[in-house]
């Protein structure tokens, strides 16, 4: 294990924004959402779109907290496929109704590049809006990819605080 440091920005929107993307159409795309995730299934999507920038946190977790953790009441995890492959996820947090929190969004490498990024974003907002809450709330840290904090605020989300972190990554 290595220590790696961090800064971790905390981000909020306290109004429902009107965006609206439309998605490239020179792909098949479909957005579902995974009512009963399984485990494995949950760990190939944490996986695909964290490898790339070490996400470990969910990978910390035994089965049976993981599994907890995804299916419990108020809790959404939303896959993306293009032309039928898993390109992507993100998962809505709603346990906690006055901040709805979007916990992971992401695509995998394979899918990056392709004019995915705002149209997933505005549906993943929406998503959370659809609970109902006083405010949605994210965070995103320099490990991620250089567009995501960049692309959080374009949508909308305003920062409120930062922190130093020092996160055990495995090489």
């Amino acid at each position: 294990m290595r220590k790696v440091k961090t800064t971790v920005t905390y981000l909020e929107m306290t109004a429902e924004p009107r965006l609206h993307y439309s998605p490239p159409a020179n792909l098949k795309l479909m957005l579902m959402r995974a009512e009963q995730p399984s485990v494995g299934f949950y760990r190939y999507l944490y996986d695909a779109v964290g490898r790339d920038f070490l996400w470990v946190d969910r990978k910390k977790l035994s089965d049976k907290k993981l599994l907890a953790t995804i299916r419990a009441e108020g809790v959404e995890v939303w896959v993306l496929y293009v032309a039928g492959v898993p390109a992507g996820y993100f998962e809505v947090d709603g346990r906690e109704k006055s901040a709805v929190e979007l916990q992971y969004f992401g695509l995998a490498s394979d899918f990056r590049g392709r004019g995915l990024g705002k149209w997933f974003m505005a549906e993943a907002i929406r998503a959370c809006w659809a609970l109902k809450p006083e405010k949605v709330v994210v965070e995103t840290c320099t490990l991620d990819g250089r567009a995501a904090l960049p692309l959080y605020q374009r949508m909308g989300f305003v920062p409120y605080a930062r922190k130093e972190k020092v996160m055990e990554v495995s090489d």
